[in-house]
């Protein structure tokens, strides 16, 4: 991989490469089950998308099979693409709404994290209670993620349009009572920011169930954090996360 550009060169290498962000997911526990799903844009008008298979097993077995390229409609996008029995998501306009919104991004993760719920359900806001410990963690959080406060399936553009709208121009949103989106440039820093935010979720619950109570770090705190940049804070995380998988980088 190139430093700097993650995104692989081949259509066939990018397909395993979105199927190997889903394993990441569920290996982390932020989408356990059959729930969740995985996008990157590949043109103005199309994306590939983890979509539901006819043999389908969850996020943890997604293969490069599974990957397949639509348009921002749901129609297939080339010939045999939604063929053998493979169907969109339910919540595709959940990653469309964002890509025609925001040239920004061009990778789009949403998960079912249990400890984001559940810390969302408390009244627990994700907030920069560490520093050093997670320092991308800690500056998402510092400037603030946002809640969608409806517990619904974003299944058509109007309830993706609320999301959006409540997101912003921020890199993730928490959905009330059902988990989170992610947004970035790449499909690497999309699930780093989710794996952040699931982090900082868990400490929260930690925190409070000790009886302790939530600090912010100090803003001089703060403004000694530095910036390690992307070579460590996504490439070598991202060579991390694969390890764990026992994948080759």
């Amino acid at each position: 991989m190139t430093p700097g550009n993650l995104l692989p060169q081949t259509e066939s290498v990018t397909r395993e490469h979105i199927a190997l962000a889903c394993r990441v997911l569920a290996h982390r526990g932020l989408a356990d089950g059959i729930l969740g799903h995985i996008s990157l844009k590949i043109t103005d008008s199309t994306l590939l998308v983890r979509c539901r298979g006819p043999y389908e097993r969850g996020l943890a077995y997604t293969q490069a099979e599974d990957i397949r390229m639509v348009d921002l409609d749901g129609n297939p996008a080339a010939d045999g693409e939604l063929a053998d029995g493979y169907t969109v998501p339910n919540e595709l306009p959940l990653h469309t709404e964002l890509f025609r919104r925001r040239p920004d991004i061009r990778a789009v993760v949403h998960a079912h994290p249990p400890r984001v719920v559940a810390a969302d359900l408390a009244g627990l806001a994700v907030r920069p209670i560490v520093g050093a410990y997670d320092i991308p963690g800690a500056r998402l959080a510092a400037n603030g993620v946002p809640v969608y406060p409806r517990g619904v399936l974003i299944r058509d553009r109007r309830l993706a349009a609320e999301m959006a709208d409540t997101m912003g121009t921020r890199p993730v949103v928490v959905l009330r009572g059902h988990g989170l989106t992610s947004a970035a440039e790449t499909v690497e820093q999309a699930v780093l920011q989710a794996i952040s935010v699931d982090g900082l979720a868990g400490l929260a619950l930690q925190v409070t169930s000790a009886g302790g109570h939530l600090v912010d770090l100090p803003d001089a705190d703060m403004a000694e954090l530095p910036d390690l940049g992307g070579a460590f804070n996504t490439e070598t995380a991202w060579r991390h996360e694969l390890a764990r998988l026992g994948e080759p980088r």
